[in-house]
């Protein structure tokens, strides 16, 4: 089965915004996604994912910011939507509205009950075969979680995703750098046509270096010309360039995500980011998201500012 789209290089996980009574923003998500989608080395963008605040959206509210984005970059990008469901039908559900909002691939994200009661493989081909058989036309991407949860792949279940034919791509983030290693290893043996993209927003040059398509980030939607200069750096061999361009994403990275892994209030802080960069125009985040205080405020602006993006 042919993939619809190429997913090697950029993508960005959009962030969704605002207006200050917490609603969808179309005309401020139509111009974030094409501002995106205007830049050399972005491949694809993807909706509804964590830096798109999709725990506080309704079912309906999802197709809606992935039937705005694919309206908007109709003819120029595909567009992949993020599955976060609990159940087969729910997946299915979901899966057949992105699919009538205009997505072209949908990306699996593990049932949330197996962070707390874990799964077996079969569990998760299943899901998996759930949503193809709801919307057989779509690519699907795997959206693999840390490994020190629950709802962690082993290396044998990789393979054997991989060998799916709809599955096209993997979005990569365990978090434990020896065990990302051998994970890609055993898709690359299992299928060396798949995509593998790192998710690691707050350590992207160690991850891109070892021997990935490219990045599915959240840190994309704000920094996106950085990323892909820091992606075609490694590209070319050129560990130098990489880590200049590695200098100035990294205070950056610490003002959004702390030193940590990604969180909702790194998502409002990325918000609050943008705002300043002048990329979103409202940096509003639902409850019970917070917004950014002062002194992560001023940390953001004098990162921001130290990467020569400051516009407010």
């Amino acid at each position: 089965m042919p993939s619809i789209a190429n997913y090697k290089g950029i993508i960005p996980a959009i962030s969704c915004p605002f207006t200050p009574d917490h609603r969808i923003d179309e005309p401020a998500l139509r111009k974030l996604a094409s501002w995106l989608a205007g830049h050399d080395g972005v491949v694809a963008i993807m909706t509804n994912g964590h830096t798109g605040e999709v725990f506080s959206l309704t079912p309906g509210e999802r197709a809606e910011v992935t039937r705005i984005v694919a309206d908007e970059l109709k003819g120029r990008m595909p567009v992949i939507s993020s599955i976060v469901c609990e159940g087969l039908a729910e997946a299915a559900e979901h899966a057949r509205a992105a699919q009538a909002a205009g997505a072209v691939a949908l990306d699996v994200m593990p049932p949330h009950h197996w962070l707390r009661f874990g799964f077996t493989p079969e569990h998760a081909l299943q899901y998996f075969d759930a949503i193809h058989q709801a919307a057989p036309g779509l690519d699907l991407v795997c959206h693999v979680y840390p490994a020190w949860t629950r709802a962690s792949y082993s290396c044998e279940l990789l393979a054997q995703l991989a060998k799916l034919p709809y599955l096209q791509a993997f979005k990569v983030g365990q978090r434990d750098m020896n065990k990302y290693a051998r994970d890609i290893q055993a898709i690359r043996e299992a299928d060396p046509s798949k995509a593998i993209l790192t998710c690691h927003d707050e350590y992207l040059l160690a991850s891109m270096v070892q021997g990935v398509d490219g990045a599915l980030v959240g840190f994309a939607t704000f920094i996106p010309q950085l990323i892909i200069d820091l992606w075609n750096a490694v590209k070319a061999g050129d560990l130098k360039k990489a880590m200049q361009v590695q200098a100035i994403i990294t205070p950056l990275k610490d003002a959004v995500y702390g030193g940590g892994e990604p969180t909702g209030e790194a998502h409002a802080r990325m918000k609050g980011g943008m705002y300043l960069a002048g990329v979103i125009d409202d940096a509003t985040v639902r409850p019970p998201t917070e917004a950014p205080n002062e002194k992560e405020t001023a940390a953001l602006r004098a990162a921001v500012q130290q990467a020569g993006l400051l516009k407010r």
